[in-house]
């Protein structure tokens, strides 16, 4: 048993290990930038520096992948929220004869904004599963090559440079990455804490106050906010907000005249029977249907992260057609959405066979990896969706500052186990890190068990101080 009270050291690791550490240190925000290159522009050598932690975990791990058989001492990936339990099942249904129709128009230049077939099948597969009031349409529809490019679309036709967006902390830390080197649109922060109070029943509740008072500091900053980013379910924290919530959020932006961007990317992986997602696209009326914009995709929900099909559904025929003029540089391969929209339409195959095991299969994994965390005393929110657990270490730390959140980060890739720690997604408190339990059983009890070495060595090496 572990206090408050805690020393942590970078422990000893083997040469190449420690080396990697280093590269990834030397490269963070905020270190000391590369020389210039002279054959970059000002922007190219800003674009070549900008990194993060999500990045180089993820980096780090493919020099050194996890393989039971050809690399069993590699890392073990419990960072990046991707999901492999249900590879078989998508894998046997991409497979299908039905998935393997090339026309020559397949082949051929089309509607960057995504065909027309994509467009109606998304539309008709929004509308059943988010459970619309009415017939969404397929013009409101754009489809990309993932969220990384609706994300990047959107922040360049709503803002402009230097403009700014409201997102509040903890986010998904990729988000910043998006904004910043593609528009040079900066993030504002509206920073949620795990402090419980009366106001506040649960550990990093989002309230419109504490929008209203972010907004307001970001804009006697001299900000100039445009829009604000929603994401629910929530990535890291696994919360779902209610659609009173949500409507609320909604009112907020339309006072304030923002744009409300909904990422409901993991609207199908709410696990616990017990709590139902609603999608925006679900309300009656929404406050200001002009300034709302609702992006999905396959990549989590269909463990199809490598597809790179994402779509933005929004009543705004100006933004559609402004991103329709960027969708150039992110199309999606005719053939790619030939076998996506074959995908959505095959209805009887997702509720009977793949969502079934989809939901049951992230239950199992995250019951097994929040009784591991039990056994190791770490607390977590235990959260109903998505593919990760939010949990607190901040009990190992010498003391809460991210240096020494980094230093513990450092002492789970020296043993050979990527996790992401708080600082990724912008949190305000150090110690917190994200462990994703979207992985087989195997994986996941070596994973672990490379956790609980690596907390035992603390206490081993005295640099944790016992009760």
């Amino acid at each position: 048993m572990w206090t408050n009270s805690h020393i942590v050291h970078l422990p000893s690791c083997e040469r190449t290990n420690r080396e990697e550490m280093e590269v990834a240190q030397n490269t963070w925000v905020g270190a000391a930038p590369q020389k210039p290159s002279p054959y970059l522009s000002n922007r190219g050598n800003l674009i070549r520096d900008f990194t993060g932690i999500l990045r180089e975990g993820f980096l780090l791990y493919h020099k050194d992948k996890h393989d039971e058989k050809d690399n069993p001492n590699g890392m073990i990936n419990l960072g990046t929220s991707e999901n492999k339990l249900c590879t078989d099942l998508l894998s046997e249904r991409l497979t299908q004869a039905d998935m393997f129709h090339i026309e020559p128009h397949l082949l051929q230049y089309a509607d960057w904004k995504g065909r027309n077939f994509l467009r109606e099948e998304v539309a008709r597969f929004l509308y059943d599963y988010c459970k619309a009031p009415r017939p969404l349409k397929a013009d409101n529809v754009v489809t990309l090559n993932g969220c990384t490019s609706v994300f990047c679309c959107l922040s360049a036709v709503v803002c402009d440079p230097e403009d700014a967006v409201l997102v509040p902390t903890p986010f998904y830390g990729m988000i910043k990455k998006h904004f910043i080197l593609y528009n040079n649109v900066k993030l504002v922060y509206a920073h949620l804490t795990s402090e419980v109070s009366a106001a506040d029943e649960n550990p990093f509740h989002l309230s419109v106050e504490k929008l209203e008072k972010a907004l307001q500091e970001a804009t006697q900053e001299g900000a100039r906010v445009k829009a604000i980013i929603l994401i629910n379910p929530h990535n890291p924290l696994g919360d779902v907000y209610t659609s009173t919530e949500m409507m609320q959020f909604l009112e907020f932006a339309k006072r304030h005249e923002l744009h409300a961007i909904i990422d409901e990317i993991y609207m199908l992986s709410v696990f616990d029977e017990r709590t139902t997602f609603q999608s925006v696209l679900s309300f009656k009326k929404l406050p200001d249907p002009q300034r709302t914009h609702v992006m999905w995709g396959i990549s989590k929900d269909f463990v199809a992260s490598g597809m790179r099909v994402s779509c933005l559904y929004t009543e705004n025929q100006d933004v559609i057609s402004a991103i329709g003029e960027l969708a150039s540089f992110h199309g999606v391969p005719g053939t790619t959405q030939y076998q996506v929209a074959q995908l959505l339409r095959d209805r009887d195959w997702i509720d009977q066979v793949y969502l079934k095991a989809h939901r049951n299969r992230l239950r199992e994994a995250h019951h097994y990896v929040v009784n591991e965390l039990r056994n190791l005393e770490v607390p977590f929110l235990h959260r109903p969706a998505g593919f990760f657990v939010w949990a607190d270490f901040r009990k190992f730390l010498k003391e809460e500052t991210f240096e020494e959140e980094i230093n513990l980060w450092h002492h789970f890739l020296c043993e050979k186990i990527l996790i992401c720690c708080g600082k990724a997604f912008e949190c305000c408190e150090p110690g917190w890190f994200r462990i994703v339990f979207s992985d087989k059983l195997p994986r996941l009890q070596l994973g672990l068990q490379r956790l609980r070495k690596a907390l035992q060595q603390l206490e081993e090496n005295h640099q944790c101080i016992g009760p």
